[in-house]
């Protein structure tokens, strides 16, 4: 890539976030995060979110520029996150990208917010196309083989919860704080995972679809027969079905990658090599299981930073970057949307409707 400097901004869900990037190298990374905005509710309110991010993407571009020491005028373009996600945010994104590009004069460049993910191991270890990404995080969860900026194969996916959304579901049975996934992770270092045995779904079928809305439910269904019998939930019973539930998430994800795996060498990569991403992605027990996978089929492992792991705008910046290298250039019709498929080839895993594929 051209050693361009990009503004890259991300407003998909509740993380407001701005970066400058010149080639790859990230010279600022500014993200807002709104965990007190929603905590009283367990989840993220999209309302909440969407005032959010209008109230602070032009403080976070601030800072991104001012920490990056570049002013707007010497920037080659701006990448901004046009879906999928919240549309309130994602618009909110998008017409502050669009007025920043009609004010400076700078190539507008719309990204899949999926694609900065999947691109993220070329900004940070420079891999080579194709490679097989595992993007497992609180709203996606699916296996792609990556040959270029806009080349995505998608081997298989969730056909209801992601991971993110099945542990910050249970933190939420188990009385435990959001976000769920470091929360049950924490809870489960001192638990037994033998203690409950929980169904592995999907594991009894080809392919590399997963599905964990079952996982979740026979873990509230354990809870809920331990508070009858004793009148409630002991901290070693908390552990314990933390421990289980993480156990069994890894099982799936790390049986359903090395059939990924096997499609993917087929194609004879020169470098084969497996990258994660997303929020899950932090989770020891799930990269152990998939160095240890990947060491067994002669394979790279690679995972970038945590803090490019999860919602960032650096990401997004890069991908718009190789975007630009390529000749693609948005204008001012581009449109917030909150569903885009990376692979739109491939039949919709959770169904379609008026506004297409939702994944």
């Amino acid at each position: 890539m051209p050693e361009l400097t990009i503004l890259g901004l991300e407003s998909s869900c509740d993380d407001t976030a701005a970066a400058v990037l010149r080639g790859q190298e990230i010279l600022s990374s500014v993200v807002l995060g709104q965990n007190e905005l929603h905590a009283a509710f367990g989840g993220v309110v999209p309302e909440i979110a969407a005032r959010a991010h209008a109230e602070k993407l032009d403080l976070a571009i601030e800072q991104a520029l001012v920490q990056a020491g570049v002013p707007v005028t010497e920037l080659d373009a701006i990448a901004v996150t046009a879906g999928p996600g919240l549309i309130g945010g994602v618009l909110s994104g998008v017409m502050m990208a669009k007025g920043i590009a009609a004010a400076t004069g700078k190539p507008l460049i719309g990204v899949n917010h999926l694609a900065g993910h999947a691109l993220t191991p070329r900004l940070t270890d420079g891999l080579a196309f194709p490679y097989l990404m595992l993007l497992v995080s609180g709203g996606h969860c699916q296996f792609l083989i990556v040959r270029g900026p806009q080349d995505f194969k998608r081997l298989g996916g969730t056909i209801d919860d992601a991971p993110g959304e099945a542990f910050d579901k249970t933190a939420r049975l188990l009385g435990l704080p959001q976000p769920g996934g470091p929360s049950v992770e924490e809870a489960a270092t001192s638990g037994d995972e033998k203690r409950f045995r929980f169904p592995r779904p999907l594991l009894d079928r080809e392919g590399c679809d997963l599905s964990f809305s079952g996982l979740k439910t026979a873990l509230l269904r354990m809870r809920d027969k331990l508070i009858e019998e004793q009148g409630g939930l002991h901290r070693q019973d908390v552990a314990d079905l933390c421990a289980g539930f993480q156990a069994a998430v890894r099982d799936v994800l790390a049986e359903k990658t090395r059939r990924a795996l096997r499609v993917y060498l087929e194609e004879n990569p020169g470098e084969p090599a497996l990258a994660v991403a997303g929020g899950v992605a932090a989770n020891t027990a799930l990269r152990g299981a998939l160095e240890a996978l990947c060491e067994e089929h002669g394979v790279t492992f690679t995972a970038p930073p945590l803090r490019l792991c999860t919602d960032n705008a650096a990401m997004i910046a890069y991908a718009g970057g190789e975007l630009l290298a390529a000749g693609e250039v948005s204008d001012m019709t581009l449109a917030a949307r909150p569903r885009w498929p990376l692979d739109t080839a491939a039949a919709p895993l959770l169904g379609s409707g008026k506004k297409g594929a939702k994944a």
